[in-house]
This record gives C-alpha cells, sequence and structure tokens, in this order.
C-alpha cells in the first residue's frame, strides 16, 4: 500500500510514531482487556489458567485478521474482541465481559498520552536547557531591540533567548499539569453507570487501574469526558505556536539586510536555481507544522459536546487529530533542537545594526534624562521627536544633533550627552530579568509533583 500521509515516512520520530501505530494502539487496547480479565479472576469469574491462555494467544493476533472482522461486523474494537476470544477458545469466554468499546479505547489512550508526553518532556527540557546555555553565553552581546519591526531599544541576545526560556517553561509546566485531567483510566461499561458487573464496578474499576498504574475517572459517561483530549491538543497548539515564534525570530534575523542569527546548513542546498540562497528550511517548516496544530484545537473542541451519554462524531475525527498532533510537535520539538544546536550568531551584524539608525535607539535615553532635569516629560517627548526628524533629515547623528541644540546643552554638558546615549548603558536590569528566567526554569524542574515525570 503506498503511503499517503508525509507523518508515515517524513515527520516524527520512530519512538512517537510507534507509539500511534496500529500495532501499538492494538496492543495496548489488548493490554486494557487482560487488565479487565485479571480483575475478573480476583472475582472468581475466570482463572489464571484462562489469563496466561488469552496472553499467549494475544501475541498470535494479525491486524489482517481484525480488519478482516471488522469488514463483516463493522465495529473494530469488537473485531478484535472477536478475534482474541477466537483464539482463546474457552478461556476467553470473559473477554470484554461488562465492558464498552470506549472502556477500551480510552483507557489506551491513556497509558500512549502517558508514554507521548514524557517524550515530550525530555524533548522541550533539552530545548530549554539548550536555551539557558545561548542565554547565559550571550547575556551581554548587545543587539536591536525592535518593536513593530523598527528599531526600538538596545537589548542582549541572552536577554532575548531567556524570553523563550520562561514561555517555553510555561508550556512544560501547562502540558504536565494537564496530565492530572488527561491521564485517568475509565473502566465504567456502557453509559458509564458499572450496571453490567453487579456491584463490583468500583472493585474491578480498582483493580484494573492498579493494573495498569492509572488513575481513574472520578464518573464519565459511555467515554472519558473530553475537555481532557481539547485540554492537551489546545496544549500541543501553544507549545506549537511558541517555536512558531522562535522559528519565525530566526526566520527575520537571518535576512541578508539584518543576518544576525543564521540556521548552521552545512552543505544544505537552499534552491534549485539560485545556487547562492541559504534558506531557513527548518525554521520555516516549524512555522509551517504550527497552522496544522492550531487548526486541530477548534476540531477537538467541537468533541467536547456530543449526545447524551455519547455519540460517535469524535471518533472519526480523534483518529486523525490525537496522532497528528503528538507527532506534528514531536517532529517541531527535533527540529528546533537541531536549529538551536547549530545556529550562526553574527555580533559583528549585531554590532553594525545598532549603529544604522545614527543612535536614535538612545531617543528614549535622551527624553528620560531631560525630566528628570525638570523638563516635563511631554515637552521632553516633543522635543526629542523634533531631534529625531532632523537627525533623519540630515543624516548626523543624534549626539551631533542633540549637541548642536541649545536646549539640550542648556541642561547637559557634552560628556553627559555621550553617556547619556551610549547604548551599553540603557540596558536596565537585563542581567537580573535573564537569571530570574533561568530560576523559573529549575524552580519548575525541581517541583514535587514533577520530579517523577518519567517514573511512570
Amino acid at each position: 500500500m503506498d503511503d499517503v500521509c508525509p507523518l508515515e515516512w517524513r515527520y516524527g520520530s520512530n519512538e512517537m510514531r510507534h507509539l500511534f501505530s496500529r500495532d501499538h494502539i492494538i496492543k495496548t487496547r489488548i493490554d486494557v482487556e487482560i487488565a479487565l480479565l485479571k480483575a475478573l479472576q480476583k472475582l472468581g469469574y475466570v482463572t489464571v489458567d484462562d489469563i496466561k491462555k488469552v496472553i499467549e494467544e494475544s501475541n498470535n493476533i494479525r491486524i489482517e485478521e481484525i480488519d478482516k472482522l471488522e469488514e463483516k461486523l463493522g465495529h473494530d474494537v469488537m473485531a478484535m474482541v472477536v478475534a482474541l476470544a477466537e483464539k482463546s477458545g474457552d478461556s476467553g469466554k470473559f473477554i470484554h465481559f461488562g465492558a464498552t468499546s470506549y472502556d477500551i479505547v480510552d483507557t489506551a489512550y491513556a497509558i500512549i498520552f502517558r508514554d507521548a508526553i514524557n517524550i515530550i518532556y525530555n524533548k522541550l527540557t533539552k530545548i530549554i536547557d539548550r536555551l539557558s546555555e545561548l542565554s547565559d553565553k550571550y547575556r551581554n552581546t548587545i543587539m536591536v531591540g525592535r518593536t513593530h519591526g523598527q528599531h526600538a531599544l538596545p537589548i542582549t541576545l541572552g536577554f532575548k533567548f531567556a524570553n523563550y526560556v520562561y514561555e517555553l517553561t510555561r508550556s512544560l509546566l501547562r502540558i504536565l499539569e494537564s496530565k492530572e485531567r488527561l491521564i485517568r483510566g475509565k473502566m465504567s461499561g456502557a453509559v458509564g453507570t458499572m450496571a453490567a458487573w453487579n456491584g463490583y464496578g468500583i472493585k474491578i474499576e480498582e483493580y484494573v487501574m492498579k493494573e495498569l498504574d492509572l488513575e481513574p475517572h472520578v464518573i464519565s459517561t459511555q467515554i472519558a469526558p473530553r475537555d481532557g483530549f481539547a485540554e492537551i491538543v489546545s496544549d500541543l497548539a501553544i507549545l506549537g505556536s511558541q517555536l512558531d515564534r522562535l522559528a519565525l525570530e530566526i526566520r527575520e534575523l537571518m535576512r541578508p539586510e539584518i543576518s544576525e542569527l543564521k540556521e548552521g546548513v552545512g552543505n544544505r542546498i537552499g534552491s534549485s536555481t539560485m545556487p547562492q540562497k541559504e534558506n531557513p528550511v527548518t525554521a520555516e517548516k516549524i512555522s509551517g507544522l504550527a497552522k496544522i496544530l492550531r487548526g486541530f484545537v477548534v476540531s477537538e473542541l467541537e468533541n467536547i459536546p456530543l449526545w447524551h451519554e455519547r455519540d460517535l462524531t469524535n471518533s472519526s475525527s480523534e483518529r486523525i487529530i490525537i496522532s497528528h498532533s503528538f507527532i506534528i510537535i514531536d517532529e517541531m520539538l527535533d527540529s528546533a533542537l537541531e536549529v538551536l544546536s547549530n545556529i550562526i550568531i553574527n555580533k559583528e551584524n549585531m554590532e553594525r545594526n545598532l549603529s544604522i539608525s545614527n543612535g536614535l535607539i538612545m531617543a528614549e535615553s535622551l527624553m528620560i534624562n531631560l525630566t528628570l532635569k525638570g523638563m516635563p516629560r511631554h515637552k521632553a517627548h516633543e522635543l526629542v521627536s523634533r531631534l529625531s526628524k532632523n537627525v533623519r533629515l540630515s543624516n548626523k547623528s543624534l549626539e551631533e544633533v542633540a549637541l548642536e541644540d541649545p536646549t539640550v546643552r542648556s541642561f547637559f554638558s557634552e560628556s553627559e550627552i555621550k553617556n547619556i546615549l551610549d547604548y551599553r548603558k540603557y540596558l536596565g536590569q537585563i542581567n537580573d530579568l535573564i537569571d530570574r528566567s533561568l530560576e523559573y526554569y529549575k524552580d519548575v524542574l525541581n517541583r514535587d509533583n514533577l520530579k517523577s515525570v518519567n517514573a511512570k
């Protein structure tokens, strides 16, 4: 069969694709069925030998068999159950006893989500570690700070990276906190009342969840509440959008007329026709995939309102949304780490770009200092605005124009003006803010409820 979806061959790591492969999903669903049998064994419905037989036969089930049964039955979970029961003979007569399909599907999802989030955790912390390293290393590398695409005030490259440390740490925390609502099993039967188990439903649920190392949903309909699914898809889209912002930053700063940052591309071909091109293709891939992630959010929100105790409208869309969201963010995380690991930083161009506005980047400093000398702030703003226009018209520097202005000279000596307009002395509390961002990340990693994230 030809591959159709690029996630099958182009995007995502093998470990993440494996989690959402048909083989692994079916295996995980069978694990849930076996956990149910073990619970039933504790209550005397089946024997230990029955369970051994089912486990043994579960290793012999082929997807082709399940597909053939599904063509006949029109139900994927039932096809799996019938295949397993028929292979297990008399030992399989209690397979799926009292359960509904989504007891199996949603509990299997919880197990897969747990493993998928651990992959995300490991990759995201590597990215934040790298950003922390860059933030500390370049904390004193001065560059232009830009707002609206225009030169605003001087900042440092370390300060720029520290902002991403903080933002991505917020996503790390957001995703890990969602586990409380997302990674919960469900074993409650049709419509969620546990009626088929004749008063033993809570006990069966307890046994199953202990076997699978899960907490149960407190209550549910025939399916687990979909707010948790919508939450994780939203969280992944937020993370994807933050990676998009980082990628966009690199793409913008890689423009030849700016050329402050650049993807380290080695011998990669930039264009099929223009040999000189060095395109930010990995960063652009991140930005492109983020668009897909954001689009999934609305679809998963639509899966929260279902008819009564359930309908089937969530099923078909989630087969696409869930796997694609995790595999896409996995690809984006790998791509972001690749970019950050090989990023090229051009300090000379940062220094060059600081001067191309002829000192206008320090206009605020002049206005602030005039105000501190006694000039009303709005009057100082008016004066410096006029001086800035003179800079643009005359192509002189702000320092030259300020030294020629009698009002400015009435407040400041020549040395004071030079000091006021020195961008190296107008960086505020950048180092304190960088340190605060790095400490925030360390604090999140050390929180007691997050220390054991990889323990399960």
